[in-house]
């Protein structure tokens, strides 16, 4: 099983989108996923009690007060981490992952904020001894404008690996009130916008088939 971290300190960054539109991904492509909710607002629960039955099944784990073990056949495990993410849950939650994904805004704060939160999690011995891989990913980004420009100059600055970006499409809050994603989908759109995620589905698979090898 590859446990992927979705997380920052940051609210709002689109945390909760990224780890529906992860769990759902696997799920199409076959792999018994489960998702974990670790935010007290519980929205990826939320949504995947909006999920239709004709969509590919994703077991919901409520891990705000326990964590509860996904089913032993599971493949996958998607944890959507809380906002203003810190301290010993911080810990908890990444030595609960094999992959770490930092979600990250082209926007001031949300560059400064996230930076603080990597600085963080590069104290953390696990990611420190490079035992943890992570990596950030641009998420709603309109290529092209000014915004993009300072966010990929932020990236480069920070040093740390990144997987591509996410463009801004109001597709996104659609499928989600249906408790959908793009995955889900066979439209000429859907079909050209799962593209962009290519990116960061092969570094979260890499990064597990080396996990992998270095477990045997």
């Amino acid at each position: 099983m590859i446990s992927i971290l979705v997380a920052n300190s940051k609210g709002g960054c689109g945390k909760t989108t990224i780890a529906t539109h992860l769990a759902a991904a696997f799920a199409a492509g076959g792999l018994p996923t489960a998702l974990a909710d670790s935010d007290r607002q519980r929205s990826s629960l939320g949504w995947l009690r909006s999920r239709p039955s004709w969509a590919p099944q994703i077991k919901g784990l409520d891990w705000v007060r326990a964590n509860k073990a996904p089913p032993k056949n599971t493949q996958r495990l998607v944890i959507d981490s809380p906002a203003a993410l810190r301290g010993p849950k911080t810990r908890r939650l990444v030595s609960l992952a094999d992959v770490i994904v930092v979600p990250v805004l082209p926007s001031a704060f949300d560059q400064g904020s996230t930076a603080a939160f990597v600085d963080k999690l590069q104290e953390l011995k696990p990611i420190r001894r490079n035992r943890k891989p992570f990596a950030l990913i641009r998420n709603r980004v309109r290529r092209g404008s000014r915004a993009a420009a300072r966010l990929d100059g932020f990236l480069e600055e920070l040093g740390t690996q990144d997987v591509g970006w996410l463009p801004d499409r109001a597709i996104y809050n659609d499928m989600a009130w249906r408790g959908l994603s793009i995955f889900d989908l066979e439209t000429k759109q859907a079909l050209a916008m799962q593209k962009d995620w290519i990116a960061l589905i092969r570094y979260i698979e890499n990064e597990g088939l080396i996990l992998d090898d270095n477990l045997v």
